[in-house]
C-alpha cells in the first residue's frame, strides 16, 4: 500500500544534524495518524551523512535512502526524491532543520482544506546575516519583478504539494532547475503558510556566495529574457549616447575653436562602453551555456544505491 505523505529530505555532508532530522520528522509524521515515507537523498556527502542513514534505514522501513554516485547538487537531489515519491501529498523540506518540520501540520491541514501547493513564507529569519536578508529580500523581488510567473517572495523548497503537482514537475525535464520557480509555473491552487525559520541546528551552511549567485542566475534565466531585452536597450543607448558625441566632437573641430583635451574623457567612455560589451556578452553566454546543458540531454542525477526501494520505479 502506498504511503499518503512522502516527505522528501536532501542532504549533503549533515552527519551532525542528520540524526536529529529523522527524530523530528518521525515525531511529527507519525502525529499526523497516516502511512508516511522519509526519502532521504545523499547528495555524495563526504562524511559520515550516509553511514548513520544507512543504519537508520535498516532499522526504519518508512525510510528510503537514495545515494548520489557523486555530488549532483540541491535540484537534483529534490528531484530525486520527488521521482522516488509515492505519496498522495509531496513534502519537501532541507536536513538542516532551518524549517522546523512541525510546519508541516498545519500544511496538511491547508491540503486538505483543498488546496494542491502550501508553501513555506519566511515571515523571520534567525541566525541569518544582516547581508544575507539583504541580498536574499533584492532578489526575490528583483526576480519576481522582471518574470511572467508569479513566484512568491521569501520562499524556499520548504513546501507541500498534492500527487498531481508532483507528476506534473516530473515531465520537466530542465537541468538548470530552479523548483521553487517551476512549482509557481504548474500552477494549481496554491496558498502560504508563515513560519520563523530557525537557527541550523549544528554544522554550516551548504550554500557559499558563490552557490547562492549561480542559484540566482538560475532563477532568472529560467523564468526571464528580460535581462536579454535590457542588454539590447542598453547597446542602443550607448550607440545613441556616442553618435550624439560624434556630432559634438565633429561640430566643435569644423566651426569652433574650443579644444579638444581628449585622452581621460575618451578612455572613459571606451573602458565604460567595452565593460558594457563585455557584460553583455557575459549574460548571453550564460543564456547560451544553460542551452548548451539542455541539449546534451544527460540524466538529472544518477543513483548509486538506493535503501529500502519503493515498489515503484522512478520517472
Amino acid at each position: 500500500m502506498n504511503p499518503t505523505f512522502s516527505v522528501v529530505i536532501p542532504a549533503y555532508n549533515e552527519q551532525e544534524v542528520i540524526a536529529e532530522s529523522y527524530k523530528r520528522l518521525t515525531k511529527v509524521m507519525a502525529g499526523l495518524g497516516e502511512p508516511y515515507e522519509l526519502i532521504f537523498i545523499d547528495d555524495g556527502s563526504r562524511d559520515a551523512t550516509a553511514t548513520i542513514l544507512a543504519d537508520i534505514a535498516e532499522t526504519d522501513k518508512n525510510v528510503i535512502l537514495i545515494r548520489f554516485s557523486r555530488n549532483f547538487g540541491h535540484m537534483p537531489a529534490i528531484t530525486a526524491g520527488m521521482d522516488f515519491a509515492r505519496g498522495q501529498a509531496i513534502m519537501v523540506i532541507d536536513a538542516d532543520l532551518q524549517d522546523p518540520p512541525e510546519v508541516f501540520v498545519e500544511m496538511v491541514q491547508k491540503w486538505r482544506e483543498g488546496y494542491d501547493v502550501v508553501y513555506g513564507v519566511r515571515a523571520e529569519r534567525q541566525g541569518e546575516t544582516a547581508f544575507k536578508k539583504l541580498t536574499a529580500g533584492l532578489f526575490y523581488r528583483f526576480l519576481r519583478g522582471i518574470t511572467d510567473v508569479d513566484i512568491p517572495n521569501d520562499t524556499g523548497e520548504f513546501r507541500l504539494m498534492d500527487r498531481k503537482v508532483c507528476d506534473a514537475m516530473k515531465k520537466i525535464q530542465e537541468r538548470n532547475r530552479y523548483i521553487r520557480g517551476l512549482v509557481s509555473w504548474v500552477g494549481f491552487k496554491q496558498t502560504a503558510v508563515r513560519y520563523a525559520r530557525e537557527r541550523r541546528f549544528a554544522g554550516v551552511t551548504k550554500y557559499p556566495l558563490h552557490k547562492m549567485i549561480k542559484f540566482a542566475m538560475d532563477g532568472i534565466t529560467s523564468f526571464s529574457y528580460k535581462p536579454l531585452r535590457i542588454a539590447t536597450h542598453m547597446g542602443w543607448a550607448i550607440s545613441l549616447l556616442s553618435f550624439v558625441y560624434l556630432i559634438v566632437v565633429l561640430f566643435q573641430k569644423l566651426f569652433t575653436d574650443t579644444t579638444i583635451t581628449g585622452w581621460a574623457s575618451m578612455v572613459a567612455i571606451i573602458t565604460f562602453s567595452q565593460g558594457i560589451v563585455l557584460l553583455v556578452l557575459g549574460l548571453m553566454g550564460e543564456y547560451i551555456g544553460r542551452t548548451f546543458d539542455e541539449v546534451k540531454g544527460r540524466p538529472i542525477y544518477l543513483v548509486k544505491e538506493v535503501i529500502n526501494e519503493p515498489n515503484n520505479d522512478p520517472v
